[in-house]
């Protein structure tokens, strides 16, 4: 008998939402000379997120982990099959499709991170910087794929995919329900990202972040854009 049990545990929620913050961050600053810190944070913080994640991916509860849903090309396939025919197989954890989502997403996420710090280091020249976009660009593009297959399934399973990872309950047998939810690893995870973030802001991190170098970066972007137009 089904009933509304705890499939993602909390650590496994705030890295998505936290996931999903720093990328619409960087994305939406990723244009303005003026923004460039706040971008440079996101950046940092989106590869602290996805080294977490691959942590968690080993050391977490069951459906965090990548034992539990990554699968090879034979499922991915059936599964697409047979959400293209209207008639999705439900899974408690990740779906096989969703797997290759996510995977692909750490992947591109750690990818456009480091690049964007070599591109901030000014490392590769330009060809690095348009690699960097690009890969953010794909990025993107695979978290709208992404959005649009939760929101399809959601509707073809009558069950509402998104309010799960905020709530972190699904409809399931209860034995196989998440036994703990690690509210501590949680909390540690955030004050982890908060201090990392207001630190990169301070300059108070060694790294490429100090106001100098981020003012002299500012000022060739803008003479550059002046000397375009």
């Amino acid at each position: 008998m089904n009933q509304s049990i705890l499939v993602w545990d909390l650590p496994t929620r705030v890295f998505h939402w936290s996931l999903v913050c720093a990328f619409a961050g960087a994305m939406i600053t990723a244009d303005s000379h003026r923004l460039l810190l706040a971008h440079a944070v996101c950046g940092y913080l989106l590869l602290l997120l996805v080294g977490f994640r691959l942590v968690w991916g080993i050391a977490g509860s069951r459906y965090a982990r990548f034992s539990e849903f990554v699968r090879g090309p034979t499922a991915v396939i059936t599964h697409l099959r047979s959400l293209f025919g209207g008639n999705p197989a439900r899974h408690v954890g990740h779906n096989p499709a969703g797997a290759v989502a996510i995977i692909g997403l750490l992947v591109l996420g750690g990818v456009a991170a480091t690049s964007g710090l070599a591109t901030l280091n000014s490392i590769g020249g330009k060809p690095m910087k348009e690699f960097h976009e690009s890969v953010g660009n794909i990025m993107l593009a695979l978290a709208i794929a992404h959005l649009l297959g939760v929101i399809v399934t959601s509707f073809l399973l009558r069950e509402n995919l998104v309010l799960s990872m905020f709530t972190g309950c699904k409809g399931g047998a209860p034995e196989y329900a998440v036994k703990t939810n690690h509210g501590l690893i949680a909390l540690l995870l955030l004050i982890v990202l908060a201090v990392f973030a207001w630190a990169l802001a301070q300059g108070q991190l060694p790294t490429l972040l100090d106001p100098a170098t981020v003012a002299e970066k500012m000022s060739k972007e803008h003479h550059h854009r002046k000397h375009d137009e």
